[in-house]
């Protein structure tokens, strides 16, 4: 089994740009064929929905079929375990417990300077669109991490829209986390023609105004095509990991971990970066007889990104592995040293940080509370993890007082003169001052 090796130092320049680039990035080959299939949807609608839908998933739908019916969530949660029920329900318990510690306050003002006072007013975003994966497996999970936010949020319209199988159905645990979430208006479309049926909407998809939810790098080329006409969130794409170990690590929890997100997909990304070259080469000694066990679907996943996006990189010291992974700005994180509080504050590009050795990335995928959707592609450098935020807008308040405009304007007629805006200055220096207006709404109603 082929696994890239870099001593980082020795590395080809051409080399380490391709591992910082990753395959997310790399999407200029499919661009054309994104534009043209947005393009019909746009102008054909519901026909060339079920065209694609035919045509990429083999479902043979006509358009009254494609939105999920009340029955479908009952015989879903019939083929259930009750222990994966449970688990699906303490999952969705632990997201939401964290997920409301984030809610913000509904509206605050606050003084500036005498009779000034600003604030913000917080909404909820009126629709969104949850896109729930499901081409490599079926992602449940994925949908408790959107859905929970955008509940809390207060959403007051969420669509779903998932892949169906060649049969048309959906995945059962994902109808029924979908009930437990709430959430009951899906649609199965998968890919770039639902990312454009939410964008423009047709006669049977409902228009959104932000969609949220990874994808593969179709999903993502899609969301940037229609950057401006719909709002497209953060960039989620093939998934990706970096693994900071020293010494001190055990080298069969790291080879371990090592296979948690490149078992995603062809294009998945898995990285370990050390300063003991002897950890790295036992590292790579374990992987091959780890995934000997594993279905032949997730093991020729691993053998193609291992040859191409991932690998273990071996540094000249922590500092050099820091310096990495602030450039690299992976979606999750792992710190398995010494002293990894140490190193927390150091990191300053990265979608999660998980600490230490009992807190593996798949603890943190669907269990912990944090959310799971995560800035791929080294969008950790600007973009956040999902979260009730996501579904919020705000709006900026402000509120002068008589007393409050006679002490400022003379520094806003400043800036207007200076600014070329005359009619700016003007409203300002022949405003018309009531003798006896000017309470101070704030004192007396406390906003």
């Amino acid at each position: 089994m082929n696994i890239n090796f870099f001593v980082w130092c020795n590395t080809p320049k051409r080399k380490k740009n391709f591992i910082f680039k990753r395959a997310e990035l790399d999407i200029s080959k499919i661009e054309k064929m994104v534009n043209q299939i947005l393009d019909e949807i746009k102008k054909r609608g519901d026909k060339a929905l079920i065209h694609y839908i035919e045509k990429f998933d083999g479902a043979k739908l006509n358009p009254e079929q494609l939105r999920v019916k009340e029955e479908e969530f009952k015989r879903a949660e019939e083929k259930l375990s009750n222990e994966f029920k449970e688990a699906i329900k303490k999952n969705i318990e632990n997201v939401r417990k964290f997920h409301l510690t984030q809610m913000p306050s509904p509206m605050k003002l606050f003084p500036i300077s005498l009779g000034v006072y600003a604030g913000e007013k917080v909404e909820p975003i009126t629709s969104v669109g949850l896109y729930v994966p499901r081409g490599k497996g079926s992602f449940p999970s994925v949908l408790y991490m959107l859905a929970v936010p955008a509940v809390i949020a207060g959403v007051e319209k969420i669509v779903i829209v998932t892949p169906p199988s060649r049969d048309g159905s959906i995945d059962a645990a994902t109808l029924f986390t979908a009930k437990e979430c709430t959430v009951k208006e899906i649609y199965r479309i998968s890919g770039i023609q639902a990312i454009g049926a939410l964008a423009y909407g047709t006669k049977t998809i409902p228009k959104v105004e932000k969609i949220i939810g990874p994808g593969s790098s179709y999903v993502t080329a899609a969301k940037r095509a229609l950057f401006g006409i719909v709002d497209v969130g953060l960039p989620a794409g093939p998934s990706e990991s970096l693994i900071l170990a020293d010494k001190t690590a055990n080298p069969k929890n790291i080879a371990l971990d090592f296979l948690i997100e490149s078992e995603h997909g062809p294009d998945s990304a898995s990285i370990l970066v050390t300063d003991s070259e002897d950890l790295g080469r036992e590292v790579i000694e374990i992987v091959p007889s780890l995934i000997e066990d594993l279905p032949s679907i997730r093991k020729n996943f691993i053998k193609e990104n291992m040859r191409k996006y991932s690998g273990v990189v071996i540094v000249k010291d922590l500092n050099d592995a820091i310096d990495f992974i602030n450039k690299y700005a992976p979606e999750h994180l792992s710190i398995v040293t010494k002293n990894p509080f140490d190193i927390l504050p150091l990191i300053k590009n990265a979608g999660e940080i998980l600490i230490g050795e009992y807190t593996p990335f798949s603890l943190a995928n669907f269990s912990i509370g944090p959310n799971a959707i995560l800035p791929t592609g080294g969008f950790a450098k600007t973009f956040s993890p999902v979260s009730v935020r996501d579904f919020f807008k705000y709006s900026s308040i402000s509120y002068v007082t008589k007393n409050g405009f006679e002490k400022l304007k003379d520094y806003a007629i400043q800036l207007a003169d200076y600014e070329g805006f005359p009619s700016h200055s003007t409203a300002l220096k022949k405003r018309k001052i009531c003798e006896k207006g000017g309470s101070d709404f704030y004192e007396r109603k406390r906003i």
